[in-house]
């Protein structure tokens, strides 16, 4: 059912913003170097890599960390990627992968490849089971803020908590938070 649903949403998601999604990737195009989509190897369901989209927010020479590991972050960011990353617009080319299965609407976010520390409190919280999700349970109660400690502790919270309702539930709190700009920190 849950995959269903996540079909559902993202196949009208994606009709519904065609034509803002192309004229992000024109503005991006516009006012940077560079391809307007960055994708990213992603840790997925039972720590399979997979390539996730996201709009171009930081330059093409960034280094592929954490944005959180870097020394000064908006050094990094293109023109309009701190627009992009405050109303979260970088996110929606993951409706792409939320038809190709690799994602889900509501699931833990995706660790890049090399956050080795994430992925193995993952594992062995046994949260590595779920598809990863474009929100979810940590995203809507700290986003960027949390440690890996306590981003973990949230997503096992979800793990077994998991529900329509709660799903539901984290979708609409997600809306408020991007709304207000909450847990974004660059």
């Amino acid at each position: 059912m849950k995959r269903l649903i996540d079909l559902l949403l993202a196949a009208v998601a994606s009709v519904l913003l065609a034509l803002p999604l192309l004229i992000i990737a024109l503005w991006i195009r516009l006012t940077s170097p560079g391809p307007a989509l960055h994708w990213s190897q992603r840790v997925g369901r039972n720590n399979r890599l997979f390539a996730m989209p996201k709009f171009r927010s930081m330059r093409i020479d960034t280094p592929e960390v954490a944005t959180h590991l870097l020394e000064n972050p908006a050094q990094w960011l293109i023109p309009i990627g701190s627009f992009l990353r405050r109303n979260s617009l970088d996110e929606l080319p993951q409706l792409w992968s939320i038809l190709r299965g690799d994602m889900s609407l509501v699931g833990p976010r995706p660790a890049l490849h090399n956050q080795h520390d994430l992925i193995a409190q993952r594992t062995q919280a046994g949260v590595h089971m779920l598809r990863p999700g474009l929100t979810g349970w940590a995203q809507i109660n700290g986003r960027d803020e949390l440690p890996i400690a306590q981003k973990v502790a949230l997503d096992a919270w979800y793990l077994e908590h998991r529900s329509l309702a709660l799903d539901v539930r984290i979708l609409l709190r997600t809306v408020l938070k991007v709304l207000r700009r909450d847990g974004v920190s660059h």
